[in-house]
């Protein structure tokens, strides 16, 4: 049947339907997504087949109609026991790959028993201090026939290194390991910051990681380039398409400026990419990603075409995930998977229900493991390969991806690559704009989340949690630390370790050096630290964007009333109302604190924007010295029982008790009255809107703000 309809008929038509209405979508990225595509959108466009240069449709010929993707959950909590039985129900229950989460006092180099992790043992991932901690982290699982995936970017040597040992433990040696070490320090320079040397020594340990992998490990993937986690923090798929690959050019180059054959190591990189809610766009990104790396491997002089295949670990998003009416959220992992798997990802953690407040239950795992399950055994999707590729908005969408991308990546090679770019702060400033901008679209509702802004629950029942002992896990670390330093030959240990110190200061490899370190019972924290002794520890404080929360706000009536209460507060003391926020503990996450000094900024309060990884003894002192009005306590790692009742106390000792503490981030409600009765004066958790969180700061700080009334309530 044909039609001599033609397009501008349908324009017509649509447009009457409507009544006038525009029906074209401005996307964050500023792309102008149409209501209808034909065939002229794509015109010169070829997405080729699947298997083929450059890949767009996907790596393999036959992709999950040969075999599906792995199904790859990460999961580590507490200790290595607790987690090592984890992941043996998981294995029972149909996952078919390990991914370990570490506690942020791992990430951070430190052991368990080190002053500045009191509150962070085990909260966020698995405590990993010795040898002994990472055989049992697998035992009874054959490190000869799992795939082990690790994100550690920081204690990347040691970790890696007990890797190792721990296979050669188990009778496997390192040829044989299979598996993947994130080993992506750029990202963690530009938005995670769970760093411990600065940015040159860093690209000298991947160089060395890359060197020793592709001598003696050709199975292991030497690193897994991440994107998820600009999107995490804020990032545009644009920007996280463009800096991920921009992240992985500039892996290769080190590479191979450290005398490595490109064709030796490059087919052993990975990625890694987030999953949010545009649907579309997120399958675009993965296909724009595939072509992107074809061209610039191209352009870098790789011969073999394996080196030019993206392959992709990919994770639904956590971001999306919401305290609130949380039983949204296997709705949200669902279709978040689906677009990872019409993507073409080679492996998928699906994030559970509970995610935004606490790490995942048994019970929430297993629904976002199943997850995955269910698509690949019950819904078909998996015996057609690429099903979307041909589709006229994929296909438009997937080509304005690389376009916009590459002019990203042209600026960042023009100014010298990315480690310069980061060095420069331009990439995080662009991230933390995209930040601030879909913080004021959520909080104005013209972003909506459902349960959020929009059809909000007059009363909500809380969920069971996972909660984690952190003070138990602490002593039961700190006993097995002093029990492997009183079982080995010290000597020879100290000699392996000052052996590594020499290594640094010289051109030794350091991933060699840490191995015989490791066989020899040296911590995790000792490894870390001899080679801090050469390179040193790198910090940086935060810088928060300005004009582009409150910019959203224009001439709002609500917004002028809370910049009017603050000027009056402002004229009461003789000064702007000033605010600390902190950063508490390990955790590097830092896209809530920066939204609060962004959004108070705005307002007109003059915010102390305190340095990330403080002490509440530090946190103290700085909010004393800078004689601040009131401190906001950021948390996303689980850590707020133990580090913020500790600030309030030290800052009564000090005889500042008029200094008043709110606590924002990861907080459940189940812990709100501890915090309240520790002096916690006001809660703020995941979702909170900007606006009502400043009318509650300035009635706490005597200023009247009428409470803005809940809408949508269902």
């Amino acid at each position: 049947m044909t039609t001599d309809k033609t397009l501008a008929d349908w324009q017509a038509a649509a447009t009457k339907e409507v009544k006038g209405k525009d029906l074209t979508w401005a996307t964050p990225e500023g792309i102008a997504v149409k209501p209808l595509y034909t065939a002229e959108d794509v015109a010169g466009w070829d997405a080729g087949l699947p298997g083929f240069a450059p890949f767009t449709r996907g790596v393999r010929a036959s992709m999950y109609a040969g075999r599906p993707w792995t199904i790859r959950q990460y999961a580590g909590f507490s200790t290595a026991e607790a987690s090592n039985a984890f992941y043996h129900r998981n294995l029972k229950a149909g996952q078919k790959g390990l991914s370990v989460a570490f506690d942020l006092a791992t990430h951070r180099g430190y052991d368990s028993d080190h002053p500045r992790v009191t509150g962070d043992v085990g909260k966020a991932g698995v405590a990993i201090d010795t040898i002994d901690d990472m055989k049992i982290l697998f035992d009874g699982i054959p490190l000869d026939q799992m795939s082990v995936s690790m994100t550690m970017n920081g204690a990347v040597i040691p970790v890696l290194a007990f890797f190792i040992v721990a296979g050669e433990e188990q009778g496997v040696p390192m040829a044989q390991l299979d598996g993947t070490i994130q080993n992506d320090i750029l990202k963690e320079f530009m938005v995670r910051n769970t760093y411990i040397y600065p940015p040159e020594p860093s690209m000298r340990i991947i160089s060395d990681i890359f060197a020793f992998t592709s001598q003696n490990m050709p199975k292991f993937n030497s690193i897994s380039i991440s994107g998820y986690h600009m999107q995490e923090a804020g990032a545009t798929q644009v920007q996280e398409l463009a800096f991920t690959i921009a992240d992985g050019m500039e892996y290769v180059k080190y590479g191979v400026a450290s005398g490595l054959d490109i064709d030796k190591f490059a087919g052993r990189l990975s990625f890694f990419f987030a999953i949010g809610m545009n649907f579309f766009m997120e399958i675009a990104k993965l296909r724009a990603a595939r072509v992107l790396w074809h061209r610039v491997m191209t352009k870098l002089g790789a011969q073999d075409e394996r080196s030019k295949m993206l392959r992709t670990h990919c994770q639904t998003s956590g971001v999306s995930l919401t305290e609130q009416d949380p039983y949204n959220n296997v709705m949200r992992t669902t279709i978040e998977a689906m677009a990872a798997m019409l993507g073409g990802t080679q492996s998928l953690h699906t994030n559970a229900l509970d995610e935004a407040i606490a790490l995942p239950t048994d019970f929430s795992a297993r629904i976002a493991r199943n997850t995955q399950i269910v698509i690949q055994e019950e819904t078909g999707m998996c015996n057609v390969v690429d099903p979307l590729g041909g589709s006229y908005y994929v296909e438009s969408l997937t080509k304005e991806l690389v376009d916009r991308a590459w002019d990203i990546i042209e600026r960042v090679e023009a100014e010298g690559g990315m480690a310069k770019a980061v060095a420069a702060g331009w990439p995080k400033a662009m991230i933390e704009e995209a930040a601030a901008a879909k913080a004021a679209r959520i909080d104005r509702k013209e972003e909506i989340i459902v349960g959020v802004n929009k059809y909000r629950l007059a009363d909500e029942e809380p969920i069971d949690i996972l909660e984690v002992d952190n003070h138990a896990v602490r002593e039961a670390q700190i006993a097995r630390i002093k029990k492997v330093k009183a079982g080995r030959d010290e000597a020879a240990c100290q000699a392996a370790l000052d052996a590594l110190r020499k290594g640094a200061a010289g051109s030794e490899n350091l991933l060699g050096l840490a191995v015989e370190a490791a066989r020899k019972r040296a911590t995790l924290g000792e490894i870390s630290a001899a080679m801090e002794d050469v390179f040193g520890r790198y910090g940086t404080s935060p810088t928060p964007v300005k004009g582009v929360y409150g910019g959203a706000y224009g001439d709002d009536a609500r917004w002028t009333q809370l910049v009017d209460g603050t000027a009056a507060i402002g004229r009461r003391k003789g000064r702007k109302p000033r605010m600390l926020v902190a950063k508490m503990g390990q955790d590097g996450h830092d896209r809530g604190a920066n939204l609060v000094s962004s959004a108070f900024g705005d307002l007109g309060f003059e915010v102390v924007a305190g340095p990330l990884f403080q002490t509440p003894k530090e946190a103290a002192d700085l909010a004393i010295k800078s004689d601040v009005d009131i401190v906001g306590a950021s948390s996303l790692a689980a850590g707020h029982k133990t580090l913020i009742p500790e600030l309030i106390g030290l800052l009564k000792d000090a005889g500042r008790s008029d200094i008043k503490v709110v606590a924002g981030g990861v907080i459940p409600a189940q812990d709100y009255q501890y915090l309240r009765d520790a002096g916690v004066q006001g809660i703020f958790g995941p979702g909170t809107n900007l606006v009502e969180a400043a009318g509650e700061v300035l009635r706490l700080l005597g200023h009247n703000v009428p409470p803005e009334g809940v809408e949508d309530a269902a």
